[in-house]
C-alpha cells in the first residue's frame, strides 16, 4: 500500500521506522538483562502473555473479530513454534552466549526458510542470487561457531548455546512457513495477539517442567531485570509491533521489511554499549556476512509481488512475533 502524501506523513513514517529498528533491535539485550535474575522460559511466557492480552484488547476495540476455534488452534501451533521453540530457546541460550551472537544467528532465519522451501513440497530451485545468499548465511554461522572463545568475557562460543540457537532458528522458520497456509484471524493485530496469548501460556506451562518456578525468587529480581521485562512487553512487543503494522498500511512493504537487515546491527551495537559485550573480529565479520546473506535472499527470492493484506500477512508472519 502506498504511503499517504504530505510532510507529516513522511515524518510519521520515519518515526515508525526508527521505532521498529531500535525497539526490535534492543530486544536481544533486553532478554539478556531480564534473565540476569529471572528464569528464561517463565520470563518469556510472562512477556508474551501480557503483550498478547494488551494487543487482544486493542484489536477488539478496533473492531476485530474474536478468533474462531480453528484459528485458536492454528495460533497455538504457530505460538509453539515461534515463541516456545523460537523465542524461549533464544532467551535460554543467552545464559550461555552474548546477545550479539544470538541476534546474528536468528537473523539467518530467512536463509532456513528458503532451504525449507527448496527441499519441501514445492521443491522449487532458488535462483543464483538466493543460492549465494544461502551459502553466505551458512558461512556466517560457521564464522561464529568456530571463533576462539574466551569464556570469562561472556562472548565466547559456547557450543550448547550455539546449537540451541540453531534449533530456535529452525523452529522459528518452521513456524513462519506453517503460518503462511494456516487458518489465522484476518486482522494482523488479532493474529499476533492470539499467537502471543497461546505461545505465552505454553511458555509458562513449559517453564514449570524446566524448573523455572522452583528457581524463581521474587525478592531477588533486580530493578534492572524488571525494567528490561517492561521494555520487552511495552516497546518490543506492543509499540514496536504497532509501529510495524502502521508502516505496512502507510508505506511500501519493502521499506517496512528492512528491519530484518537493521535489527542485528542495532543488537550488536547495543550489546557492546549497554552490557559490555566484547566485539571480536569473528563476530564483526559474521555480522557483515549474515546481513549480506539476508539482503541477497530477500532481494533475489523472486516471489511474485503481492498487495494489500496478503503482503502484510506474509511479511509479518515471518518474524514479528519474536521481537
Amino acid at each position: 500500500m502506498k504511503q499517504k502524501p504530505g510532510v507529516n506523513s513522511g515524518y510519521m513514517i520515519g518515526i515508525a521506522l526508527l521505532s521498529v529498528y531500535l525497539f526490535w533491535g534492543g530486544t536481544y539485550v533486553g532478554m539478556k538483562v531480564a534473565i540476569e535474575t529471572m528464569p528464561p522460559f517463565l520470563m518469556a511466557g510472562i512477556r508474551f502473555f501480557t503483550a498478547g492480552a494488551v494487543l487482544y484488547v486493542i484489536s477488539r476495540l478496533s473492531g476485530a473479530k474474536h478468533p474462531a476455534g480453528r484459528e485458536w488452534r492454528s495460533s497455538a501451533i504457530v505460538g509453539a513454534l515461534l515463541l516456545l521453540g523460537g523465542n524461549g530457546l533464544v532467551a535460554w541460550s543467552e545464559q550461555r552466549v552474548s546477545s550479539s551472537i544470538a541476534s546474528l544467528i536468528v537473523a539467518a532465519v530467512p536463509v532456513w526458510m528458503m532451504l525449507f522451501g527448496w527441499f519441501g513440497r514445492s521443491g522449487k530451485r532458488p535462483n543464483t542470487g538466493v543460492i549465494a545468499g544461502i551459502v553466505l548465511g551458512l558461512l556466517g554461522i560457521a564464522v561464529l561457531v568456530f571463533q576462539p572463545g574466551q569464556r570469562d568475557t561472556g562472548t565466547a562460543t559456547d557450543l550448547t548455546g550455539i546449537i540451541t540457537l540453531l534449533v530456535a532458528s529452525l523452529s522459528w522458520a518452521s513456524g513462519s512457513m506453517y503460518s503462511r497456509s494456516a487458518r489465522m484471524p484476518d486482522s494482523p493485530l488479532m493474529s499476533t495477539a492470539a499467537q502471543m496469548l497461546t505461545g505465552g501460556m505454553l511458555l509458562i506451562t513449559f517453564s514449570y517442567f524446566t524448573g523455572d518456578w522452583s528457581k524463581l525468587e521474587v525478592s531477588s529480581i533486580s530493578l534492572r531485570s524488571y525494567a528490561a521485562l517492561g521494555y520487552l512487553v511495552v516497546f518490543g512487543s506492543i509499540i514496536g509491533y504497532t509501529a510495524y503494522i502502521w508502516l505496512l498500511k502507510n508505506a511500501d512493504a519493502s521499506l517496512a521489511s528492512t528491519y530484518a537487515f537493521v535489527n542485528p546491527v542495532v543488537a550488536v551495537i547495543l550489546g557492546w554499549a549497554m552490557v559490555g559485550e566484547q566485539l571480536t573480529v569473528n563476530t564483526l565479520a559474521a555480522a557483515v556476512i549474515i546481513i549480506a546473506a539476508v539482503v541477497l535472499v530477500t532481494l533475489f527470492r523472486g516471489r511474485p509481488q503481492k498487495t494489500g493484506t496478503q503482503a502484510a500477512l506474509d511479511i509479518q508472519n515471518q518474524q514479528q512475533s519474536l521481537h
